[in-house]
């Protein structure tokens, strides 16, 4: 292997465009092979980008890894993931349906506490046992940040593959595929607001804290309340020539960047404005147009790199070499079990039988690609360290691939007698 300081940067461009034909080959193989045995393809780029990381081409072929993946390019590959996963917030966001919460608001709000309230308790018991192992948390942290940041891995949801499911399987106007996807939003968006509190008073103190809240909060209020009716004018030009002309794509872009830099600005992540923006879009032909826009170069190309930049700093082998298996196999149950039963039990409160319910359940135990996006961010900021993020790595994947075969076997016979009659 040559010694990575004689190369010169159009070694480095090189080996960077090998790097991306690998993410792009083990993206699209991995996501056939998912599809294949019944699974979301992004189940199958999930796995890809561990393949891809020392946890499996690391294991077998340690020097091939280091080769190709080299540290130097690190940082070009971290800004493609933070490209990637930041358009792809902004794509939830577009995808965001407010009046979810007009149609089901009580049933979805019941469902949606319980799926906090539930795990954020056994977060609260799991990180008294947690934190005083080393390895898992960053030293130094607070129960209370320990907690908060655990509960809000546990409950969150991943929404986008819910809604997947939910519309590949004529779900979308029913009562469970609204009360789902609403609970879901809600579920997200509060675990989201977690997740920004810990990150503000982790590293910065009261002042930050509150220029974190304050900014957050006021940013929020801007962009859901005005940011729309401001660039009303612009969709309906989009909706009368039903194009999107080059300059109206390179505004939205740099509103996109406006936003992100905005919410890095105050002390919260990035990701926050693309998903503001999302929402605050006007709904209709340009909401399309930019959908089909960046869709393909999102998901083919930007959101792999995510994955391998994942996959890159996860250790399996770190959870076998410090005995954290059973802790990760315990955690995984407990985080499953709270998930599923607080929101089947809730959504039996309200009403559903119990097919509906369990399917509630399955559908919002899934954490899949929102799991990972606050974990990365969880380990740049130095909230948690490499065994807690390879542990939920694990459980991200494993919630991820129960999803579809437990909803298929808690509700698909009802689905069928129901459709049958």
């Amino acid at each position: 292997m040559p010694d990575m300081a004689e190369l010169h940067w159009w070694q480095l461009v090189g080996l960077f465009l090998l790097q991306l034909g690998c993410i792009l080959l083990a993206a699209q193989v991995f996501g056939r092979l998912a599809r294949y045995i019944g699974q979301p393809r992004v189940v199958g780029e999930m796995i890809a980008g561990i393949a891809l990381g020392p946890s499996l081409l690391g294991w077998y072929l340690p020097e091939l890894q280091q080769a190709i993946f080299i540290p130097e390019t690190r940082s070009w590959l971290y800004f493609g993931a933070q490209l990637g996963v930041g358009l792809y917030m902004f794509l939830v966001g577009l995808e965001f349906n407010t009046r979810l919460f007009r149609q089901q608001a009580q049933s979805a709000l019941t469902v949606s506490l319980a799926g906090m309230l539930v795990p954020f308790a056994v977060a609260a018991l799991l990180a008294l046992w947690l934190l005083p192992m080393p390895g898992l948390f960053a030293p130094g942290i607070s129960y209370a940040n320990a907690a908060l940041f655990l509960g809000a891995a546990i409950a969150i949801t991943a929404f986008p593959m819910l809604a997947r499911i939910i519309y590949e399987r004529g779900l979308a106007g029913t009562k469970l595929g609204t009360l789902a996807l609403a609970a879901g939003a809600i579920d997200d968006a509060a675990a989201w607001l977690v997740l920004a509190l810990v990150l503000a008073s982790f590293g910065g103190g009261s002042g930050l804290l509150i220029k974190a809240l304050l900014g957050g909060s006021l940013y929020a209020w801007l962009m859901l309340t005005k940011m729309r009716l401001w660039l009303q004018p612009l969709a309906d030009r989009v909706a009368l020539t039903e194009q999107l002309a080059a300059w109206q794509f390179v505004l939205i872009l740099l509103l996109f960047a406006l936003s992100a830099w905005s919410m890095d600005f105050v002390g919260l992540h990035a990701v926050f404005g693309g998903f503001l923006l999302g929402i605050a879009m006007p709904r209709g032909t340009l909401v399309s147009l930019l959908q089909r826009r960046l869709e393909k170069p999102v998901l083919l190309l930007l959101l792999p790199m995510f994955f391998t930049y994942s996959g890159l700093n996860t250790r399996l082998d770190v959870l076998g070499a410090s005995g954290l298996w059973l802790v990760t196999l315990a955690v995984l149950a407990c985080s499953i079990l709270a998930k599923f039963v607080a929101c089947w039990a809730a959504a039996r409160l309200k009403g559903a039988d119990n097919p509906t319910a369990l399917a509630i359940g399955a559908l919002m135990n899934a954490r899949g690609l929102m799991e990972l996006i606050i974990i990365n961010i969880a380990l740049s900021y130095g909230v948690i360290e490499q065994g807690l993020f390879s542990m939920l790595v694990v459980m991200a994947i494993v919630t991820t691939l129960m999803a579809a075969p437990l909803f298929q076997l808690v509700y698909g016979r009802f689905q069928q007698k129901v459709t049958a009659t």
